[in-house]
């Protein structure tokens, strides 16, 4: 499945995500409040499509600035300044309450997140261990070694995630095996779940047991979280739980919350205190901020019930395509929200995948060379019930 790829995704959507901020459209009129945001409104432009690409909404731009004027029309959108006030403070209060820390701060990027996390909690130490397959190691273009000095050390090589044993061998063999030595501890940074292993969520008992030896150790730990909210709705484990483990916790805005942009990182207010002028020297104090945090407040609200709805109905979906003659697998061990979607009967899949997006609004994305269909469960599977898609994969199979 190695031709699946990441960035393939938006390429495969067919549509951007970034918005143009411009005038002229009025679509106040349009504007349909029931006062509940567990039944999220759009992911493409048209209502009611079931989207099985990518975690969350990723909005056009002519749709991102609807649904900015949407938001506006339920409740008044307050600007920041340089990240602070307005619905800025709203969100990372709300993060703060989530993952039960002291403090949050918002963030341009997920990349600077990271990094800047990583920086602030090692200080002179030089070493952090990560997993080698993680996005800190292999897709933050080396920001660590480049800007910050930091030594990246890989684990678990291929792997989504590395044992206790592991990461006490390894730090052994460095301690015992250099003469010059960067200072006592270091940090250990952890990815859950984990893109490149097509989401695969790491074990609560590892967590726990990693976590355990650090604090006792000397080590500091950080969480990418970009999608932790995806890890806690296929574990039940709740995301105040996860980042109890963790002395710092980035999550990103655009995963799953709609927004074009942006990252909160969460921790003790000592450290997130420092961030603001970490920021500033690196190039990422923007001066406003509010187009990205009001969709995502607006989508953060709900969303672990959504999710949790979600999990269940996707259960009961996965059943019901057995007897289309349809295999859907996980993609992994320990998996979140990626299956692999397999027609078992002889079908032209292109003429299928184009009829279920212009016939019955449900969107798929290409096969590989095998066939195979990797599909991304995510809440707008409650836009549609169960027996409607079935029917819609029975009525597209039998057109092909």
């Amino acid at each position: 499945m190695n031709d699946f790829n990441r960035r393939n995704f938006l390429k495969l959507s067919g549509f951007s995500v970034l918005p143009i901020l411009t005038g002229g459209i009025n679509a106040a009129s349009r504007v349909k409040s029931d006062g509940n945001r567990s039944n999220i409104e759009t992911f493409p432009d048209v209502k009611e499509t079931v989207w099985f690409i990518n975690d969350g909404p990723m909005y056009k731009p002519t749709r991102y600035i609807e649904k900015l004027q949407e938001i506006d029309a339920e409740k008044k959108i307050m600007r920041d300044f340089y990240g602070h006030g307005g619905c800025i403070d709203e969100l990372t209060k709300k993060f703060s309450l989530i993952t039960g820390k002291e403090s949050a701060i918002f963030m341009p990027s997920g990349t600077m997140a990271n990094q800047l996390a990583i920086h602030t909690l090692s200080g002179t130490n030089t070493k952090v261990f990560v997993q080698e397959t993680s996005h800190v190691y292999r897709d933050e273009a080396d920001a660590a070694q480049s800007l910050f000095n930091k030594r990246l050390i890989p684990l678990g090589k291929g792997e989504p995630f590395f044992t206790l044993s592991e990461l006490k061998n390894a730090i052994d063999y460095y301690e015992k095996g250099e003469v010059f030595k960067s200072g006592s501890g270091g940090v250990v940074s952890i990815e859950n779940p984990v893109r490149r292993n097509d989401g695969a969520f790491v074990p609560i008992e590892e967590l726990r047991s990693i976590s355990e030896y650090c604090k006792s150790s000397g080590y500091k730990l950080h969480l990418d979280g970009a999608r932790i909210f995806m890890a806690s709705a296929a574990t039940g484990i709740p995301v105040s739980e996860y980042a109890s483990l963790f002395d710092t916790v980035y999550i990103s805005l655009y995963k799953y919350l709609g927004a074009a942009a942006g990252a909160v990182l969460c921790g003790n207010k000592e450290l997130v205190d420092k961030m603001d002028h970490q920021v500033k020297i690196h190039g990422g104090s923007m001066f406003s901020n509010w187009t990205n945090a009001a969709v995502a407040l607006h989508h953060l609200e709900g969303l672990e019930e959504r999710l949790n709805k979600v999990r269940l109905k996707a259960t009961d979906l996965i059943k019901s395509f057995n007897a289309l003659n349809i295999s859907i697998t996980p993609a992994v061990k320990n998996n979140t929200n990626m299956f692999y979607l397999k027609f078992l009967q002889q079908v032209d899949i292109k003429k299928v995948i184009a009829n279920l997006k212009d016939k019955h609004n449900i969107v798929l994305q290409s096969p590989n060379q095998e066939g195979i269909i990797r599909i991304t469960i995510n809440d707008s599977l409650l836009l549609q019930e169960n027996e409607k898609i079935i029917g819609s994969f029975k009525e597209a199979i039998k057109s092909s």
